[in-house]
């Protein structure tokens, strides 16, 4: 959410940043709603002032028996009293107007951030690793031998419907040997924080890191009112809502592996073959909580963590990063790391790392005390996937396969799987 004293100060600058992400220029209709609500506390204050001298007259009439002005007295006072009423009545409904407003509003985009409408104008920063060159035309993830046999999609279908798979044996051990790979090197490599959180959460908390009001269709709800997370950014952001930390707590620093559910409302007939985009799947999610001065560094800092687990299972990659047009709602800037997948002949996203700055925690009420002292100072947030688990897979089974239809494992994941380093085109590991 944003500061309405910053889009008071400047609504040029507001409208001209919402104009680089391609939305329009709304701080007009924002600070007529802000001149309303507070031309009605004014009135409110004004009218309080005037009851309060009446109501002082009250008595002073009562005690010299003047019965006609006291009976004046007491009606200006009641008339002023329904008069303060309606005026606060009609500021707390606009103030919630213009707070439901400017919960619709995007973040703003760095200055530092690339103009352009969509992911064809992002910007590469860097790669990492050469794509390898096979001597046969390479396989998507789905139809390598090796993998059949435990990438069940008709008996997903039919238990659940489209974008849903079952993976079972081997890949199934694979796919948690990756997460666990993970997870490990972020809390002993990187000091992360493991952190195990609910995937049903209050709408509150899906307000809080911007899932809502404005993207309800691309999530679950329950009939209870519970959301299912789409990622545990939701939950561990969430977790300092309504807080107020000391600076000494600060970086925090956490991750989490977790289930995510996405309805995939805006992507029909995009990537259907396959487990790239399903409604469920697995993640494991890092988020950290600092200081306003220092939410840059942790991006950067946090942007290498991720690239870090790609490196160590011998993954090319890219780094890009996104223009004004094809950033996410609550972001100020956001690296793209994307994975060479030879299946597919092409770069595709496996995490995204983005910086909020204070949005996020304005939503949460969140802040901590300067080590200075003085006023408290919302938090800043960011979060990013440390990896996406089965989009991981779906590299490691693509970049790993041989013309048997065998798959060569990555070193790293070994100790995960007893020792074994291939996935034998029967299915089984060796």
């Amino acid at each position: 959410m944003h500061d309405i004293r910053a889009i008071r100060e400047n609504p040029e600058a507001f409208d001209a940043a919402l104009q680089r992400r391609g939305a329009d220029p709304v701080s007009a209709r924002i600070l007529s709603l802000d001149e309303e609500r507070r031309t009605r506390i004014r009135i409110a204050e004004e009218a309080q002032a005037e009851q309060n001298r009446a109501s002082k007259l009250v008595g002073a009439a009562k005690a010299k028996g003047d019965e006609a002005e006291f009976e004046r007295l007491r009606a200006s006072v009641a008339e002023s009293k329904a008069k303060i009423a309606a005026m606060h009545a009609e500021a707390a409904e606009l103030d919630q107007k213009l707070r439901d407003l400017l919960m619709t509003i995007p973040n703003l985009p760095l200055d530092s951030v690339p103009d352009g409408k969509d992911e064809s104008d992002n910007v590469e920063i860097r790669r990492w690793g050469t794509p390898r060159e096979f001597d046969f035309t390479p396989a998507e993830h789905f139809e390598i031998a090796a993998v059949k046999p435990s990438m069940d999609f008709t008996t997903a279908a039919k238990l659940s419907g489209s974008r849903f798979v079952v993976l079972t044996g081997a890949v199934a051990r694979i796919h948690r040997a990756l997460a666990q790979y993970m997870i490990d090197t972020h809390i002993d490599a990187h000091g992360l924080t493991e952190t195990w959180t609910p995937v049903l959460v209050l709408p509150e908390m899906m307000e809080g890191t911007g899932q809502l009001p404005k993207f309800g269709e691309d999530s679950y709800q329950t009939r209870e009112g519970w959301w299912l997370i789409p990622t545990a950014e939701v939950t561990l952001t969430n977790t300092v809502n309504g807080d107020l930390l000391e600076a000494d707590a600060l970086p925090r620093r956490l991750v989490a592996h977790s289930q995510c559910f996405r309805s995939e409302a805006g992507s029909a007939g995009r990537d259907t073959a396959g487990i790239l985009r399903q409604h469920q799947f697995e993640k494991v999610e890092m988020v950290s909580i600092t200081a306003a001065d220092t939410g840059m560094d942790e991006h950067a800092r946090m942007t290498g963590c991720a690239e870090a687990i790609l490196e160590g299972l011998g993954l090319p990659y890219r780094t890009v990063v996104l223009c004004t047009g094809d950033m996410g709602f609550g972001a100020r800037i956001t690296h793209d790391i994307e994975a060479w997948l030879p299946g597919q002949s092409c770069y595709r996203e496996i995490s995204s790392i983005s910086y909020c700055g204070d949005f996020q925690a304005r939503r949460m009420n969140a802040r901590y005390r300067p080590e200075a002292g003085g006023k408290p100072e919302f938090l800043h947030t960011l979060n990013g996937s440390g990896l996406a688990v089965g989009r991981t897979l779906i590299a490691v089974l693509e970049n790993g396969q041989q013309q048997d239809g065998s798959v060569i494992l990555p070193e790293v994941l070994h100790r995960y799987l007893g020792g074994k380093a291939v996935l034998k085109a029967d299915g089984g590991l060796e």
